[in-house]
């Protein structure tokens, strides 16, 4: 771990002009890359007291040995510089997006003599039109199948273009007219670059005027008394229409526009963008990345702007609506401009149908996000992988197939409260989850995790020391012949924190006789692994299904704490409420809480629904709704925490 002081630069050396930075590791590897308006500013905020900067900083300072930039002339500049940079470098603590699948794309060959319609995936070529992603290469080839009767145009591969060529003949789609077949001549190269013309730009939203046209010529052909050609085009307009309703309207006014969504949780994000064209969704991809640098959901929507445009893999629309504006909003749209040739509008939708679909495709990233988690938490392979790297990692004598985590959670000191969660196989076993009321911090108005940790130990493992003579009871009950509750220990016991936790729960489970089980800690910050007596953590590498199932464990006991402490605290808050209410005692307080759960719910009861409650009374129900109605926060005034809202 190196001292970002040892190589810190000279007073003065850094120059106060709009740059790009690279940090390098001893062995000269490029480990991150920066721009900054100001290259003294930005830089020398990385030498500073470590405490004051944020872990993931930390960890890249302490990683880096050296630091070098480069000076440019505008902040357009810098921009493109640092994408170029980290396409180059891949440096280990910048964010890069990578795509939660591969995306097909409708590619048209214009750059061949017979362009050619077809399905492609990958890196894109130099003179082809591509038209997505496609969520389906089947959904594309519907597509192209309803429009080949309008525009017939070749979509064999070369090798059966020149087949069919030699000998003659087209071949099947020739004969059943969903191809010019150009291959025999039928259409020279000229006709047949304008049909493939008239294909594109119907599907670059040029729609409307096509289907008028095709009407048009319709209407005249049924004029001249032409029926059959009328009838034809007959068909090829309702073609044209069934095309058109798979891409439902999102947007009346035509609008052209990718629409960007972002969900996050402290580890990764997940990005949904949907590409709309002539109000049309025309395509929709999708982005997961981990957090591996300190980002906000500013730097997220920027780097997702480089990345989605900096190598051309989609043309620049006239508007990008985002959830986040970057947070160099000028640089970037002249940057984007550049690149499309043409004024591009970066905004975050207040009001209107834009709203609402940045809102629908927000909740898309936030089902993204979650389906992520679980494909990569439900596959065995993955699984099986995670485990056997905590067991080399730390040291144990065999995998641990069952894991339990503490956690404990509190509210300025008060409502202390502490979850036990447990997984087996690396999937959570909810019916053995434990929730703790901590007693020894009961009403004293002070937070010990420590000793709310070594609580929890206590309770969880007492029967380990109940007989140690006979050692620990039987995991099968002999009277009902079904498990004991936690009669089997696990393999690693994890405490959400750092050392002094570890510490704790390690002495704790000494003195109940089950010092045997292996215990670590996780600290969030830098998701560092703690082990007992050992005074440096263990670092996994940020991308170990080891170090995933340890957050994922630690996350689900923190989830289950903040539950139990709010749920609580909302108990704790209805029952101080109905304190005066004469007649209302502890019974019945309970049977309003389980009848109604919460104090919202409480509130909007009518005085029927409080009577209907077992034990509750005419008289008694309309006392609590008098008492309820009396102390109603006023309108714009948030129930639980008091503040006014607006």
């Amino acid at each position: 771990m190196a001292d970002p002081s040892t190589y810190r630069p000279a007073p003065g050396e850094i120059p106060d002009a709009p740059g790009v930075y690279r940090f390098r590791d001893a062995h000269g590897r490029v480990v991150y890359v920066g721009k900054a308006k100001s290259l003294r500013s930005r830089l020398g905020s990385y030498f500073q007291d470590l405490a004051a900067l944020h872990p993931r900083t930390q960890a890249m300072v302490t990683t880096a040995a050296s630091v070098d930039w480069v000076t440019v002339g505008t902040e357009v500049e810098a921009l493109q510089l640092e994408y170029t940079w980290i396409k180059e470098f891949d440096p280990r603590f910048n964010v890069r997006y990578r795509d939660d699948k591969s995306y097909p794309f409708l590619a048209v060959t214009l750059n061949e003599e017979y362009p050619r319609i077809t399905v492609m995936r990958g890196a894109k070529r130099k003179g082809v039109r591509y038209f997505g992603p496609y969520s389906h290469a089947w959904a594309i080839r519907e597509t192209v199948d309803l429009l080949l009767r309008v525009f017939p145009a070749r979509t064999c591969s070369s090798g059966v273009f020149r087949r069919h060529g030699q000998m003659g003949r087209p071949c099947l789609l020739g004969y059943i007219g969903k191809c010019s077949a150009p291959c025999v001549g039928r259409v020279d190269a000229e006709e047949h670059r304008r049909i493939v013309e008239d294909f594109v730009a119907f599907l670059s939203g040029q729609t409307a005027a096509y289907t008028r046209r095709v009407e048009r010529e319709m209407k005249a052909a049924s004029a001249e008394l032409d029926y059959e050609r009328a009838a034809r085009l007959r068909d090829d307009l309702r073609a044209l229409e069934r095309a058109l309703e798979r891409n439902a309207v999102v947007l009346g006014d035509g609008t052209d526009a990718d629409v960007i969504g972002l969900a996050e949780d402290e580890l990764e994000a997940a990005v949904q963008v949907f590409h709309v064209r002539g109000g049309r969704v025309r395509g929709q991809r999708g982005f997961v990345v981990d957090k591996v640098e300190d980002v906000t959901r500013a730097d997220l929507v920027e780097h997702l702007l480089q990345q989605l445009y900096g190598d051309a893999t989609e043309s620049v629309p006239k508007e990008v609506l985002v959830p986040e504006l970057p947070p160099q909003v000028p640089s970037t749209v002249e940057w984007l401009s550049g690149l499309r040739g043409a004024a591009v509008d970066i905004r975050v939708p207040q009001r209107g149908d834009k709203r609402d679909l940045l809102d629908t495709v927000t909740r898309n990233a936030g089902q993204s996000l979650v389906m992520h988690k679980t494909r990569r938490a439900g596959d065995l392979t993955t699984r099986g992988q995670a485990l056997a790297e905590l067991q080399d990692a730390l040291g144990l004598a065999e995998a641990p197939l069952r894991i339990e985590c503490i956690d404990v959670s509190h509210l300025q000191g008060t409502d202390v409260v502490a979850s036990l969660v447990v997984f087996e196989d690396g999937l959570a076993r909810k019916s053995e989850y434990r929730r703790f009321a901590i007693r020894g911090a009961a009403g004293d108005g002070v937070s010990d995790d420590t000793r709310s940790v070594a609580e929890v130990v206590t309770r969880r493992f007492r029967a380990h020391d109940e007989d140690p003579g006979d050692g620990p009871a039987p995991a099968i009950d002999p009277t009902t012949g079904r498990p004991r509750t936690f009669a089997y220990p696990p393999q690693l016991l994890v405490v959400d924190g750092g050392a002094p936790q570890v510490e704790a729960a390690h002495a704790a489970l000494v003195e109940a006789g089950a010092g045997g089980i292996a215990v670590v800690g996780l600290a969030k910050r830098l998701e560092e692994v703690w082990l007992p007596g050992d005074p440096d953590p263990v670092i996994l590498p940020r991308q170990s299904e080891g170090l995933y199932l340890l957050q994922r464990v630690r996350d689900e006991a923190h989830r289950f704490a903040i539950a139990y402490q709010r749920q609580k605290r909302g108990k704790r808050m209805v029952e101080s409420l109905l304190d005066g209410v004469p007649g209302l005692g502890e019974a019945r307080k309970k049977a309003l809480l389980r009848r109604f759960g919460s104090l919202k719910r409480l509130r909007a009861a009518s005085v029927e629904e409080l009577a209907s409650v077992p034990g509750i009374g005419p008289a008694t129900a309309q006392a609590v709704a008098d008492a309820l109605a009396a102390d109603r926060p006023a309108p714009g005034v948030n129930v639980t925490t008091g503040e006014i809202l607006g």
